[in-house]
């Protein structure tokens, strides 16, 4: 991470259209225009394009598709990265796949690895086994999605990363885990937490509360979201707070060392 390089990130809390890619990417076209200059990155749901739904062989768009084509532009119209999840087939697969755009339109992509089989996401979709890291404005960064963060093996920082990400669907019955696990993420692996949740109603009638919220690596909220509240706000995550707390509080030097099999 470059000295003094703060992070300014943009968080889009909002209702989705159920399975409607064509008024969400309308929706969040005027709503990433409203985020401020100075955002480096803006951060949308998972599955921003349809709502989290079961139906992926009528919405799956190709790689490098119509989604992903929109993401490119926006990131270099707006001269900021863009990320979120969407429907991928792939090789004959679905993936919740999830997209970082730079604003030269380079990108990468992952995979979601853990598939909520309680909504029976792991019968429609096929896991993705790789995590990845990308760089801006030299902030190592780690995105992962919604029901990855109840793993905390999968997102260990093993001194890779400074900031942690996390695109959701997070029905409201179980926001306080969504909660307290995002304070849990920041404070085991000294890092900044930041989660991006929906708000509204989906197709199936699950109700979403939002609370999306950016976490301190002390583990104190800097911000959060009002509730079942329409938001667009950048948040600065500051480089000098993040390095001054691992030099006087270094606590990875004792972390266990351990391999996912």
């Amino acid at each position: 991470m470059d000295q003094g390089s703060d992070l300014h990130v943009g968080l889009i809390q909002t209702e989705l259209i159920w399975e409607n890619p064509d008024s969400n990417l309308e929706m969040f076209t005027a709503k990433l225009n409203q985020l401020p200059e100075k955002t480096d990155l803006a951060v949308l749901p998972e599955m921003f394009t349809t709502g989290f739904s079961m139906h992926p062989e009528k919405l799956a768009e190709p790689p490098r598709g119509k989604t992903h084509q929109w993401m490119q532009k926006m990131a270099s119209d707006r001269d900021m990265a863009l990320t979120g999840s969407l429907i991928i087939k792939d090789h004959h697969n679905y993936y919740n796949r999830l997209y970082v755009v730079l604003p030269d339109g380079s990108y990468k992509q992952y995979d979601k690895r853990h598939l909520f089989r309680m909504g029976e996401e792991n019968k429609h979709y096929t896991a993705g086994q790789n995590k990845i890291l990308f760089t801006l404005k030299g902030w190592n960064i780690l995105p992962l999605i919604c029901y990855d963060l109840r793993f905390p093996v999968w997102s260990r920082n093993r001194g890779d990363y400074d900031a942690l990400l996390y695109v959701a669907n997070w029905p409201e019955p179980r926001r306080h885990v969504w909660q307290a696990l995002l304070v849990a993420r920041a404070l085991e692996n000294q890092a900044y937490v930041v989660g991006l949740n929906r708000i509204g109603e989906d197709g199936q009638g699950l109700s979403y509360a939002g609370d999306s919220m950016v976490v301190h690596p002390k583990g104190h909220i800097i911000s959060e979201t009002q509730p079942h509240t329409r938001s667009e706000e950048t948040v600065t995550l500051s480089a000098d707070d993040l390095t001054r707390f691992r030099e006087k509080f270094p606590v990875g030097k004792d972390a266990d060392d351990f391999v996912i099999i």
